[in-house]
């Protein structure tokens, strides 16, 4: 199979079980990305594919082959890391330059002033040339290959780490915590770029980050990951409306989803501190509800809650508030116009649902299926 697969990978360190029988596919051409809190694993996942760690057991294929043993200069992958990890003392176009001078050019050749005539060095030193500077074009680099990582800024040299990966062509990229240190600005404009280096090279491309907001905007799909397990894997969209189970929900959402206290009676109908919100399940007792800030909205009936706090964000407000009967702190994300119309701190509201709006989990976190009820009471719509 094309791409990256790996399959029932484990990994421990002094006794200490990192990775749990770790299992991932991503197709040739393929953008992954895999978010997790800090600790649970990704990063050493991701140095299993790169060769610089290797699984206790389990397998990797890459491209088709098997890779499991294979040094990492053996992969053909080309791995960005968070540190840029530039040479200081070479150029721009010589950082972007030396897996092809590496590659292209044998010992002799890559000497200074030696190299420069033997037979071949000059036509294979035009091609890297001709490369690096399409490669730098591509990002923006053109008028700065000349430099040294020192004059340049942070973006830039994040630019040169992804052009030096670029320009290998590799049958894999992959991408550690790239953007971590660039400032939030820099963030947003960067990861258009990469995406778009994904889109042209072809590749298939593992990328790591505890930011979901990067996960849910750069990738294909999204692999969430806690204590060293991959919990779900599905494209952006689902795994934030259609999670599927409780720590993909909470994990997924900023700001995180509304969690209340619910239960389903004996004919399988939902209700929350005693109010019915339209939906039926085959479990019974004691559930989690959750409902995103989003899909939570003032009513003139409804859950009981009092206001605690007003956030302005521009686009839109969030609306703190806390369920009176549990006591479960409450978020509504709003529209800008809503402002002037919000209760002060600890006034009182109700609070409102769709029902196809809510998810259900039960007790161990797993997700419960629900199906509309057929009202025979008014629910919390």
């Amino acid at each position: 199979m094309s791409g990256i697969h790996l399959q029932l990978v484990t990994k421990s360190f002094n006794g200490t079980t990192v990775l749990h029988g770790v299992s991932l596919r991503v197709a040739a051409g393929e953008f992954v990305a895999l978010v997790g809190p800090s600790g649970c694993g990704k990063t050493t996942l991701m140095r299993i594919v790169a060769g610089i760690e290797h699984a206790d057991s389990g397998t990797l294929r890459i491209q088709g082959r098997e890779a499991t043993a294979l040094r990492a200069g053996e992969r053909d992958v080309a791995m960005v890391f968070q540190s840029y990890a530039l040479y200081p003392h070479l150029t721009v176009a010589e950082n972007i330059a030396v897996p092809l001078a590496m590659r292209r050019l044998n010992a002799w050749q890559r000497l200074p002033l030696l190299g420069g005539v033997l037979p071949g060095t000059r036509a294979a030193r035009q091609g890297i040339a001709a490369e690096v500077a399409m490669a730098a074009g591509a990002l923006g680099l053109g008028t700065l290959l000349d430099r040294r990582p020192a004059q340049l800024s942070g973006g830039q040299r994040q630019r040169v780490a992804l052009a030096r990966a670029m320009v290998r062509r590799p049958a894999a990229f992959l991408m550690d915590e790239p953007l971590s240190n660039l400032d939030a600005s820099l963030r947003v404009q960067t990861r258009r770029e990469i995406v778009a280096i994904h889109r042209r090279a072809g590749a298939a491309t593992l990328y790591v980050t505890h930011d979901q907001s990067e996960a849910l905007t750069m990738a294909d799909r999204v692999a969430v990951m806690q204590a060293g397990r991959i919990l779900q894997v599905a494209p952006p969209r689902e795994i934030y409306a259609d999670p599927a189970e409780l720590r993909v929900a909470t994990f997924i959402g900023s700001p995180r989803i509304n969690l209340l206290p619910a239960e389903a009676g004996t004919d399988g109908a939902v209700r929350v501190a005693g109010l019915p919100v339209g939906l039926r399940c085959a479990a019974r007792g004691a559930l989690t509800l959750g409902v995103r800030p989003e899909a939570l909205v003032p009513a003139a009936q409804g859950l009981v809650a009092r206001a605690e706090a007003v956030e302005f964000l521009g686009e839109s407000v969030l609306l703190h508030a806390r369920h009176e009967s549990s006591g479960t702190p409450l978020v509504l994300r709003l529209p800008p116009e809503a402002a002037g119309h919000l209760p002060q701190p600890g006034g009182e509201l109700h609070l409102a649902f769709a029902p196809e709006a809510a998810l259900l989990f039960g007790p161990d976190g797993a997700r419960c299926r629900a199906e509309l009820a057929v009202a025979r009471e008014p629910a919390l719509v």
